[in-house]
């Protein structure tokens, strides 16, 4: 074998070893058209119809639940806002109101992160349609080094943290942690 033979397989090699590419599993873009799962530090506003007292914003604290007067701690994580405020009505009805009409809207959304090869990480917030790029282009665009092609996105669903690489045009969700990583050339 010449030496060239072998330079190019050792190089061959070690980008092989180098890419670390896994495409994301199924879940990972299904999730996409699901209806929007509650979390922590979503900022919610809720209203019960007739009921001023009670219409107010809400933040999900980290424990997954909000406290709401009259009934206390009521369980927010992995609920769709329909879900919640069935529950929060089920539960105005044991005693405090005879037939409360609660809706509930995301007023904020949890924030996203921006590490790696940008200008600026850090944490921002999400916007409903959101895509990576929007999120680097949120957090100052890609430095000198970054791999602009496609990213690292780091996402919960189903309470399981699930990691792939996707392209800078694919949507995101509120939580998610987008990784840009540097190029080798």
């Amino acid at each position: 074998m010449s030496f060239r033979a072998f330079l190019v397989l050792v190089v061959c090699g070690l980008l092989t070893a180098c890419s670390g590419y896994k495409r994301p599993p199924t879940a990972f873009h299904e999730i996409l058209t699901q209806p929007y799962q509650l979390d922590s530090s979503d900022r919610l506003r809720i209203l019960v119809f007739g009921q001023n007292d009670l219409s107010n914003t809400y933040t999900i604290d980290q424990a997954g639940y909000i406290s709401f007067p009259l009934i206390g701690s009521v369980a927010a994580r992995g609920m769709t806002q329909q879900e919640l405020a069935t529950e929060i009505a089920r539960k105005l009805k044991q005693g405090y109101l005879r037939d409360p009409d609660v809706s509930v809207e995301v007023d904020t959304y949890r924030p996203v992160f921006v590490m790696g090869e940008v200008q600026s990480a850090g944490q921002y917030n999400y916007v409903p349609g959101m895509t990576v790029q929007n999120a680097i282009a949120t957090a100052g665009g890609f430095s000198t080094r970054a791999q602009q092609a496609d990213v690292d996105v780091t996402r919960q669903i189903n309470g399981e943290i699930i990691n792939g690489r996707v392209p800078i045009s694919d949507p995101i969700r509120p939580g998610d942690t987008i990784y840009v990583r540097e190029r080798y050339f």
